[in-house]
């Protein structure tokens, strides 16, 4: 007895038809409905928002805004406060990122033990992670006190005379970034460790029995291994850096002299003290630029240290 296929219920003949390769279920796209609609409400909309606001002269108690064009970058351009936050900004990038890059690896090599003082100690230092930066700039402004302070305890028992580095127009910014530093060091240090356990033992194992010394081990197993995490933890830190604004007003606000004001600073001044939304605008466009173009150029640099390692290999 046979059975045709006419015969046989509509979903059985759709299940015996050979699924043609390629054919996009749109119902899949539910899934990431959700997603799709608020990465578009909170960012896609607030940057083509901002974009517009940039391009027009805003004003925020009669609602009024009148499109003037790049009129607002052009007096950006000529702005000396501007020029200054931006050339803070950078080099607090510059200051911190390589140090939450070195030390991170360096604690993660020394941590990465399994005992009771490893586990004690990591615990210390990501302690500071987690603290606001209220309670870390009140800290920090106690210990740089000119004359009660402990750096000026310690310059007076060296004799020395004291010094506060945030009233320095040289050492207000650098200060800063020692703060940064001493305050998000475990993430780093936290992501290396994380990395550091993924390696496997055999490979050291290998080492030590070609003799191979530490830095040997390092600059030939570790390092290689961790490629990836460094290039993690590098645009990371960019990205968060380029957003330095809590320790600046809190310890300098700015100054002295505009020595240690950064951009996102800038822009908030700007905007929520001048009411220049549009001028404000203009200036979060140019950091969301400078954010790009050093997370590209990071980026392309990570790739092209693993494509020469990979040809040197």
């Amino acid at each position: 007895m046979t059975t045709t296929l006419s015969a046989l219920p509509a979903a059985a003949r759709a299940s015996s038809q050979p699924k043609v390769k390629g054919v996009q279920h749109w119902s899949n796209a539910l899934f990431v409905l959700p997603f799709v609609l608020v990465y578009i409400a909170l960012l896609v909309v607030p940057v083509v928002t901002g974009l517009w606001l940039s391009l027009n002269d805003v004003d925020v108690l009669s609602g009024d805004r009148a499109f003037i064009g790049l009129a607002n970058f052009a007096r950006l351009w000529h702005d000396d406060i501007f020029r200054g936050a931006i050339r803070n900004t950078f080099l607090f990038v510059l200051m911190t990122t390589p140090a939450f890059v070195a030390l991170g690896l360096a604690l993660a090599l020394a941590l990465n033990r399994q005992d009771r003082v490893g586990t004690a100690l990591r615990t210390i230092f990501f302690g500071s992670s987690v603290l606001s930066v209220t309670i870390v700039t009140l800290v920090w402004r106690l210990v740089f006190m000119t004359d009660k302070g402990l750096l000026a305890n310690v310059m007076h028992s060296l004799g020395l005379a004291s010094i506060n580095p945030l009233t320095s127009s040289a050492l207000a910014l650098p200060a800063i970034a020692l703060v940064t530093v001493w305050w998000i060091i475990g993430l780093p240090m936290m992501l290396f460790l994380a990395a550091l356990q993924q390696i496997p033992e055999e490979i050291y194992e290998a080492a030590a029995m070609d003799n191979a010394g530490r830095w040997r081990t390092f600059w030939s197993i570790t390092l290689p291994q961790l490629r990836k995490t460094v290039a993690l933890v590098a645009i990371i830190e960019v990205i968060l850096q380029f957003q330095l604004f809590g320790q600046a007003q809190l310890m300098t606000n700015g100054g002295p002299n505009n020595s240690s004001r950064p951009l996102v600073q800038f822009i908030y001044e700007a905007g929520f003290q001048q009411w220049a939304l549009g001028y404000s605008a203009a200036a979060a466009q140019v950091l969301f630029g400078l954010m790009l173009i050093g997370v590209a150029l990071q980026m392309w640099i990570s790739k092209r240290g693993q494509t020469q390692s990979g040809e040197s290999t």
